[in-house]
């Protein structure tokens, strides 16, 4: 981070949460001599006179520097000490700016650029989660206004610090009225921690230059050809019908959304084959068809498990002995896990799962689409929805998107439609992401865009029905010509006039 400094060594520095001061020492072994550091805890002394045990957030405005750097305090507002928000609430800046939905780093990273000369340069490493909240979109308007970042590393998982569990950026802005077109993205490739030698030489970083952020737009790492495709994937789904056509249609304006059902103790609910020729007619039709997260593929699934669900609710435990004789002597290796799993608040026997959830949705006579409640995208450019035929439940791990009454296009349509690249392109830089894992909860499937067909438009018509057939030829066949077949076909479908 000191290396990135473009300023002579006999410029201004601030360090404005300086605790031990490591920064301030790593400073001066490079030759910096005029530094200046802020601490608000005075427990924390140290050799460096430098250091003023005052709140940063207080110094007068009139302090100005070359260069500020650090590692900030990233802490949210119901988190702060009473005396901390007091102070933000007598701050100028806080209160024209932000307000109690705002983070204590959002006002670290404004006033730092605050007391920049011009030119001046702010080099911080925080967390990134501010990049793109809604509740930082003052911050990020005010940055692009008063110049630009020129560099950010990106280190997503790597645990740069211990019991620290953050996805973590360094970032390097100037302010400067002249701003730059271009940002250099570094993304960390390495495993683990990355070692002094791989930051000196960048060789643990994957480089993109992507377009320089602008006031008023969402901040995505995304190259210029990336970002064309999501505008395309937008615009393809607005809602012709909206007065001033600003909305796009979404997933769940179309698709029932929900997680999958929870047994407690998952081991306990599958069962074997040689006890299923044991069961009698009641235990056989108390057997479901189950699918896990690991079960899934893109399009179709590897394989099943049947588990046991029993229907009949609230039934006494000898009425169950009478009736589930097998599934009486199956449940008794894991009686004592059972009845120790979480239960809602509930008195729920140990033969019963604990939180079916959605099961009305589940059990809905039509297919549907199932996709991991979490898929990690690190090494693969695609996330695994998957067909599921009426008659097979998701587990927990799973979560189940279902037709509503108003959506015309069929599930293999949907289907593909989620598969494709421009749909992942867009899930990677606009979906809930932590690390390189998407979150697949019902809010952020809702928000996908949806190309909904125009069913007036005989050619739409006749590229919805060729999708669908194709995907279920795939699903069948599973031959590369069909999605081939099927990738031509959306892309005719986004691209139309």
């Amino acid at each position: 981070m000191v290396d990135l400094i473009q300023h002579p060594h006999s410029c201004s520095v601030l360090e404005p949460s300086c605790g031990k001061g490591v920064f301030i020492k790593e400073l001066y072994n490079k030759g910096f001599c005029n530094v200046t550091g802020y601490e608000i805890d005075e427990s924390i002394q140290t050799q460096y006179t430098c250091i003023k045990y005052e709140s940063f957030i207080s110094s007068p405005l009139s302090e100005k520097y070359d260069v500020v750097i650090g590692n900030p305090p990233y802490i949210r507002w119901k988190n702060l000490e009473p005396e901390l928000k007091e102070e933000l609430k007598t701050s100028l800046l806080w209160n024209h700016y932000f307000n109690s939905l705002c983070d204590y780093l959002f006002i670290f990273i404004l006033k730092s650029i605050e007391h920049l000369n011009e030119n001046g340069e702010l080099v911080f490493i925080c967390s990134e989660y501010w990049l793109n909240t809604t509740n930082s979109v003052s911050l990020r308007n005010y940055m692009c206004e008063n110049g630009y970042i020129s560099e950010i590393y990106h280190f997503k998982e790597s645990p740069l610090f211990d019991k620290v569990s953050a996805s973590l950026i360094i970032f390097r802005y100037v302010k400067c009225h002249e701003k730059k077109t271009t940002i250099k993205f570094y993304a960390y490739i390495g495993s683990g921690t990355p070692t002094i030698e791989d930051l000196k030489t960048k060789s643990c970083f994957a480089v993109t230059v992507i377009p320089q952020f602008k006031e008023g737009e969402r901040w995505i790492f995304a190259n210029e050809t990336t970002k064309k495709d999501i505008t395309l994937l937008e615009n393809s789904c607005r809602n012709k019908n909206k007065l001033y056509n600003s909305e796009y249609f979404k997933l769940g304006d179309f698709f029932e959304i929900a997680n999958g059902m929870v047994s407690g103790l998952d081991k306990a609910f599958s069962i074997n084959n040689e006890e299923k020729m044991l069961l009698n007619g009641i235990e056989k039709n108390s057997l479901i068809k189950v699918l896990k997260a690991k079960n899934l593929c893109q399009y179709n699934f590897s394989n099943y498990t049947e588990y046991i669900f029993i229907q009949n609710k609230g039934i006494e435990e000898k009425e169950f002995f009478e009736k589930y004789p097998i599934f009486q002597k199956h449940f008794e290796n894991y009686k004592t896990e059972l009845n120790k799993r979480y239960n809602y608040n509930k008195n729920i026997p140990y033969w019963e799962f604990v939180f079916p959830r959605s099961q009305h949705l589940f059990e809905q006579k039509t297919d549907k689409i199932f996709v991991p409640c979490k898929e990690r995208i690190s090494n693969k450019n695609f996330v695994r929805f998957c067909y599921a035929p009426q008659g097979f439940y998701p587990l927990q791990d799973v979560t189940c998107i279902v037709p509503k009454n108003n959506c015309k296009e069929s599930v293999f349509y949907a289907l593909a439609y989620l598969n494709t690249s421009h749909v992942f392109n867009w899930l990677k830089y606009n979906g809930i992401i932590k690390g390189y894992i998407i979150e697949f909860s019902e809010k952020p499937l809702s928000l996908i865009p949806y190309r909904k067909i125009d069913w007036n438009n005989p050619k739409e018509v006749e590229i919805h029905d060729s999708i669908s057939l194709y995907t279920e030829k795939y699903i069948s066949q599973s031959s590369n010509m069909y999605l081939e077949k099927i990738d031509v076909l959306f892309n005719e479908l986004l691209y139309e006039k």
